[in-house]
């Protein structure tokens, strides 16, 4: 097995054992207008899979005239994907792409060598009450492919493979499962699902991925007899057959897992690396700000501000 984490040669066997590896109980913070749920990275694991960040954004109420607004700030070393079951984001990059993003669809940014984004609501929503939950990850990118060339990537709700029957519904976001692949790019082999169960409804874990995770975002669902509620993200052991029952009200679920990498990653603020130098690098170009020749550039439609590098 390459690197994990959480490998512990002393873990118990047999009977001292059950079906869940690690728990994890997101930290909360709140940013303003609504509150974060971080449960990656943690101390008890930084990554499932190529999986490095994992945000839950709300559920949350916007008032009128009140929204998100992350000024432009940089990234290197992983992509970022947004998706959303409620309200909208207006993403605005570098590279020039200006979308906005509303539930089921898709955004990959993947920043490579580096890439500067925004992310504010929409102009038009600001007008009226409305709501905003949704989910944010990093992906971590490999050896060999963490200097490629920025991009970015939008599917719509209908390009991504939705899986139905007996009571649950599973739609695809990237990678592969259940016999489907998703049409995102990936870089490392990998999965990651939007699963909704009606009450009673069981699913199992993909079981040709290395590492396996869920995070249950509503709801609750029962492995092995025990009952995880709504803000808790399971880790499995590899290998284990796992399946997990939807409680009374159901239960909704971010599926996600992949390959393990050969080495842990450096994270700071914004910046995933195999090395410090690296993140060293970027930390510099950010804190010289030259937008014209430099290695990083403001979004064409927000460049009248930006996140200056923290001072830690």
């Amino acid at each position: 097995m390459s690197w994990n984490p959480a490998l512990d040669p002393h873990c118990p066997t047999g009977d001292d054992v059950d079906a869940i590896e690690t728990l994890i109980i997101p930290r909360a913070r709140d940013i303003g207008a609504f509150e974060v749920r971080r449960a990656l990275p943690s101390p008890k694991r930084q990554m499932v899979g190529p999986f490095i960040f994992f945000d839950q954004m709300g559920p949350a109420e916007l008032l009128t005239d009140e929204g998100i607004d992350v000024r432009p700030h940089p990234h290197i070393g992983l992509g970022t994907v947004t998706y959303l079951y409620d309200g909208a984001i207006h993403h605005r990059d570098s590279l020039g792409k200006s979308l906005e993003i509303r539930p089921g669809e898709v955004n990959w940014m993947v920043a490579g060598r580096g890439i500067t984004h925004s992310e504010r609501s929409p102009s038009a929503d600001r007008a009226t009450k409305r709501k905003l939950f949704g989910i944010q990850t990093w992906v971590a990118l490999p050896d060999g492919q963490e200097d490629v060339d920025p991009s970015f990537h939008h599917h719509g709700k209908d390009a991504l493979p939705l899986i139905e029957g007996e009571g649950k519904s599973v739609r695809l976001i990237m990678g592969d499962a259940y016999g489907e692949r998703a049409p995102v790019k990936t870089f490392s082999d990998m999965f990651y699902a939007d699963a909704v169960l009606a009450p009673g409804a069981a699913i199992p874990l993909p079981d040709n991925h290395e590492d396996r995770g869920a995070y249950v975002t509503s709801g609750s669902v029962r492995v092995a007899g025990i009952t995880y509620e709504a803000g808790q993200m399971m880790i499995f052991r590899p290998g284990d057959g796992i399946s997990m029952t939807a409680g009374e009200q159901g239960a909704r679920l971010i599926l996600l897992g992949g390959e393990t990498f050969n080495g842990p990653r450096y994270i700071w603020w914004n910046f995933v690396a195999s090395s410090k130098e690296r993140i060293d690098e970027a930390k510099e170009a950010w804190r010289k700000g030259d937008w014209q020749n430099g290695r990083f550039h403001l979004p064409p439609e927000d460049n009248q501000e930006f996140i200056p590098l923290p001072d830690r």
